[in-house]
């Protein structure tokens, strides 16, 4: 299948003002581009384009510096997307692994970050999931409960929410829902990474809130990373991964070293007829 991905975001600054942008999708799906990409990046005030200075963080991801000049700044992108059209895979079977024995790499997906009290958390992930059986089981019990426990409501939305506190509050947003479950995971020594993306509404039905960035988390189970969405908690078909991290305070979309005001923001994510067809 074929999805078409893009947006147009504005922003509005009153000096110039430093940005990091995570907007595109991760490197790992660049063979899967069929058309475009084609970013944009203009001056509001004049249209010109602006200089832009791409690099790949320390997760991996693709990322963009640009100082956007007073008055703000226009951010869009179109492209076209090759997918499988398969649902995400799950495997009931696949094991937990032994902390002494996973590899230099995954370990810091074990620990306590930024959204993510993993000791706050640690003894009641223990009261609720220790009698699960271990592995893919106990992984989807957290996000039966975490789906369970929170309320989506975009309109209560708070970037300086935690896992802790979306779990006291009962509501969030699918960040909230994923900071929760990857603080579970990891208070039961299962590592967990925080991950965003673009997700349509291909093979459900259509969500008629706006289109937006979508949050969800691997854990690490058997020896490879498995997709888990505890806000929707069911196989999504067409995710498109944008970037991976501890959780969102390493992967923001915007990240902005001055004050700026969001004055338009519209993500794209719609299936459309292959190629040819």
């Amino acid at each position: 299948m074929e999805i078409r991905l893009g947006y147009r975001i504005e922003i509005a600054t009153v000096q110039p003002t430093p940005l990091l942008l995570l907007l595109d999708p991760h490197p790992s799906r660049t063979g899967d581009i069929i058309e475009g990409p084609k970013p944009s990046i203009t001056s509001l005030s004049d249209g010109s384009p602006l200089d832009v200075s791409p690099y790949t963080d320390g997760f991996g991801n693709l990322c963009r510096r640009v100082v956007v000049p007073a008055g703000g700044a226009a951010f869009s992108n179109d492209m076209l997307v090759r997918d499988s059209g398969q649902p995400d895979q799950w495997d009931k079977s696949a094991p937990e692994t032994w902390p002494a024995d996973l590899p230099p790499e995954v370990i810091e997906y074990t620990l306590s970050s930024r959204y993510c009290e993993v000791d706050e958390l640690s003894a009641t992930a223990w009261n609720l999931f220790g009698n699960y059986a271990p592995g893919w089981n106990r992984v989807q019990q957290i996000c039966n409960y975490v789906n369970a426990q929170i309320r989506f409501d975009y309109q209560l939305a708070r970037a300086t929410r935690t896992a802790a506190q979306a779990m006291n509050e009962g509501v969030g947003v699918c960040r909230d829902f994923t900071h929760l479950a990857i603080a579970l995971c990891r208070a039961m020594n299962i590592p967990a990474r925080y991950c965003n993306g673009f997700l349509g509404d291909i093979g459900v039905p259509p969500d008629p809130a706006p289109m937006d960035y979508n949050a969800w988390f691997e854990a690490y189970l058997g020896g490879q990373w498995y997709i888990f969405d505890p806000r929707h908690n069911v196989p999504r078909i067409g995710r498109v991964l944008v970037a991976r991290g501890r959780d969102a305070a390493d992967i923001p979309m915007i990240h902005s070293f001055g004050p700026h005001i969001l004055q338009k923001f519209e993500v794209i994510t719609e299936e459309v007829a292959a190629s040819g067809s």
